[in-house]
């Protein structure tokens, strides 16, 4: 399996490279504190009005986006035994996630919370689709985490998968029409081409994992259209929405 392959990289070059996925952790979540600060900033309800299991929401996906920043630095300082202690933390929050993720969405759909941008159907498969996608990176990740480089790439793309309602808030979404959901895709996907262009320059080559972390992204948007139009989709949308 290629899974099974390792390739020994200069220690300059491997300094770099960690460098490197800290800065796109720090660039995540610059992404994903901008968009919900502008969300705040432009909504007219006190955050503390809002449901209980939002308030869990958001802050178990906080954590995860902080601790995958503290991880990543751990790396860059050389502290291997803390990033994997902090892993068992790391872990368990984002098996939390996928649950919360699920949760709140069909919440939302029920409190008739949904942007009149998306359709309910779309809604539902989008935020569904995208956490159970970063579910199987994050624990294919994990799986693999004495095998650094699949590691940290499968990491990457999993907790790209959940910057969408981030980008959602940053992106002109009621301008964009049936675009939105696409422009989102578009959005995430620099991310992927991020990693991939600096493999192309450090390594010469596009690293497997990204293009796995790709595909899923890909699959997960491919399948959103047609789902989220779907009779079943529609009528448990329906259902929960009564």
């Amino acid at each position: 399996m290629a899974t099974g392959v390792t390739t020994r990289v200069p220690r300059t070059a491997l300094a770099s490279e960690r460098r490197f996925f800290l800065l796109m952790a720090i660039a995540i979540a610059v992404t994903v504190i901008v968009g919900f600060t502008v969300n705040a900033a432009r909504m007219h309800w006190s955050f503390l009005e809002l449901p209980t299991q939002v308030h869990l929401h958001a802050a178990v996906f906080l954590a995860w986006i902080l601790l995958y920043v503290v991880q990543n630095w751990l790396i860059v300082r050389g502290s291997v035994t803390r990033h994997r202690q902090l892993g068992m933390l790391g872990a368990g929050i984002a098996a939390v996630m996928v649950v919360l993720g699920i949760v709140t969405t069909v919440m939302a759909i029920r409190q008739h919370r949904v942007p009149g941008f998306f359709p309910p159907g779309i809604f539902l498969m989008l935020d569904v689709l995208g956490v159970l996608g970063f579910g199987v990176l994050t624990a294919w990740a994990i799986a693999l985490r004495r095998q650094a480089a699949w590691h940290k790439r499968l990491m990457l793309c999993g907790t790209i998968l959940v910057m969408s309602p981030a980008l959602g808030r940053i992106l002109p979404m009621p301008l964009l029409g049936s675009l939105a959901p696409l422009a989102v895709f578009g959005s995430m996907a620099l991310y992927v081409i991020a990693g991939m262009l600096f493999d192309l320059t450090s390594r010469g080559r596009v690293h497997p994992a990204y293009w796995w972390g790709g595909g899923v992204l890909v699959v997960t948007q491919v399948l959103i259209g047609p789902l989220g139009f779907s009779p079943p989709v529609l009528r448990l949308v329906e259902h929960i929405a009564a």
